[in-house]
């Protein structure tokens, strides 16, 4: 039986939401209790990043697996200077820094045909004996940003909306968002322009929608999933309309990822009509949803004040007040919902705040 009992490692956090980011330094400890004096090997804790990808698909009668891996980093410290050192019986404190190092690493995921894993690791070690170990998942968030006070994406852009435009036949539509980069919890102004020239009814909507794909051995594989919907009210035959409404971000949203090489998560608004028994025309807005920024910084740093309108801080928009109704989805999407104020007659309704386009 092992005399090594309640193996743990911790570690301190950086933030209230328990994030860190390429260049963190982790600070922790590993604890155990040794039932009699040990001679151990090593004892030693491993921070390391990894990406992994793996499916199977069937082609005729064969099934092939497609698979791929890339590693970011791998740091490993060792706490106990000599090999073979005996370890006295009783709790034991072993206390250690680790520093990520930096560079333009994706954020943590976890989907359906593939992950990226930031870990803490401890083992200890015996000559002839198995191995005792533990691990910790960490949440890694890309660190959208350079100098202080400054804010960046990877590609730097504008702020301003978003404009789509379809057209075809008798129907018309000038869809808009009200910025191209967001956190979890923002909320998008969404608005749509509609000429109808059809006799057909037809009802607008809209669904904040993710696209991740997965990559591997010159294969790929997509999933496309809705993440919230809203639907307005029912246009009639041969009617010009301008809808709008409000969205928020689940605040649980993977972030976007576009720098890992085996894994992409991609964000868009899609704007459609449904029209019974026909094709509904639609209008893709594409987003990049980022961390926020207190998910990157330590307690008590912060970006100081941002003059409106700046890139990061906040900005506003010409957008109608909102139109459409509390859908079948329960989301609010009267004037001032989610705390925005109601738009007045000589200033619009506050938009959500984000960084530059990526």
């Amino acid at each position: 039986m092992s005399p090594i009992k309640e193996l743990k490692v911790v570690y301190e956090a950086l933030n209230e939401e328990g994030t860190f980011s390429a260049g963190d330094t982790i600070a922790g400890t590993v604890t155990f209790t040794l039932t009699k004096d040990t001679k151990v090997k090593s004892v030693w804790v491993k921070l390391k990043g990894d990406a992994n990808v793996r499916w199977t698909e069937e082609h005729g009668e064969v099934w092939i697996t497609y698979s791929a891996h890339k590693r970011y980093f791998k740091v490993k410290k060792d706490l106990v200077d000599e090999k073979g050192t005996v370890l006295p019986k009783g709790l034991h404190h072993l206390k250690f820094r680790l520093d990520i190092p930096y560079g333009d690493m994706p954020p943590s995921f976890e989907g359906k045909h593939g992950k990226i894993v930031y870990k803490l690791e401890a083992k200890i070690s015996r000559s002839w004996r198995w191995p005792s170990d533990t691990h910790q998942e960490l949440n890694f968030v890309s660190k959208p940003l350079s100098n202080r006070g400054q804010v960046m994406c990877p590609q730097s852009g504008s702020v301003d909306k978003e404009v789509g435009v379809f057209t075809k036949g008798l129907i018309k539509m000038t869809a808009t968002v009200n910025g191209k980069v967001f956190c979890p919890g923002d909320t998008l102004i969404v608005g749509a322009t509609i000429c109808n020239s059809s006799s057909k009814k037809m009802k607008p909507k809209v669904s904040l929608c993710q696209k991740t794909v997965y990559r591997a051995q010159g294969s790929t594989n997509t999933s496309d999933n809705i993440l919230c919907i809203m639907e307005g009210e029912t246009l009639a035959p041969n009617s010009e309309e301008t809808v709008s409404c409000h969205m928020t971000i689940p605040n649980d949203v993977t972030h976007s990822i576009h720098n890992c090489a085996i894994i992409s998560v991609e964000h868009y608004i899609k704007v459609y009509l449904d029209i019974s028994f026909a094709f509904d025309p639609e209008v893709r807005l594409p987003l990049v949803i980022v961390p926020s920024l207190s998910a990157t910084l330590p307690p008590g740093e912060d970006f100081g004040p941002y003059p409106a309108g700046a890139v990061g801080g906040p900005s506003y928009s010409n957008f109608p007040p909102p139109a459409f109704p509390t859908g079948s989805y329960g989301a609010p999407t009267a004037p001032g919902a989610y705390g925005y104020p109601a738009p007045g007659p000589t200033q619009p309704g506050n938009t959500a705040s984000g960084y530059n386009n990526q």
